[in-house]
């Protein structure tokens, strides 16, 4: 299984669903990479991931045995739906709209870490989710 250069290109899309699950395109992006050893300024296994590996009761290390395996991203979906605390197609629809819809301007705690990064992304974090602003930094990470 071939790993994307992440000091070259962004991992995928949190949007994009694999099984359904939103952001598992983007962890296993990161995943490879950083088994490759071209992760970049990502990181495997973060906050971001983890809202994904504690919503199924999984371990990121878990996850990185399978890929370290050259487990498929679909194979890793599989492991996911067997493993884990079980969820039904629906519980993982909503939470991928969830997760996607999340704004963490709206939540006390987070508010000023999210209007300083929206601002470093060029984003309104008023009106920006956490992916609108994760995909706009990935924009200008990687202009020439």
């Amino acid at each position: 299984m071939s790993a994307k250069d992440l000091t070259k290109e962004a991992p995928t899309s949190p949007r994009v669903r694999i099984g359904g699950y939103a952001i598992l395109a983007r962890a296993l992006d990161k995943g490879r990479a950083d088994i490759a050893g071209n992760v970049g300024s990502y990181h495997f296994d973060c906050p971001l991931d983890n809202y994904l590996f504690g919503f199924k009761g999984v371990s990121g290390a878990d996850v990185k045995k399978l890929l370290e395996g050259g487990a498929s991203t679909e194979e890793v979906a599989a492991w996911l739906d067997a493993n884990g605390t079980p969820k039904s197609a629906a519980e993982i629809a909503e939470w991928s709209d969830g997760v996607e819809s999340a704004r963490p301007y709206d939540i006390e705690d987070k508010k000023e870490w999210f209007i300083g990064v929206c601002a470093e992304a060029g984003v309104d974090p008023a009106t920006s989710t956490l992916f609108d602003y994760l995909e706009a930094d990935d924009k200008i990470s990687f202009v020439s």
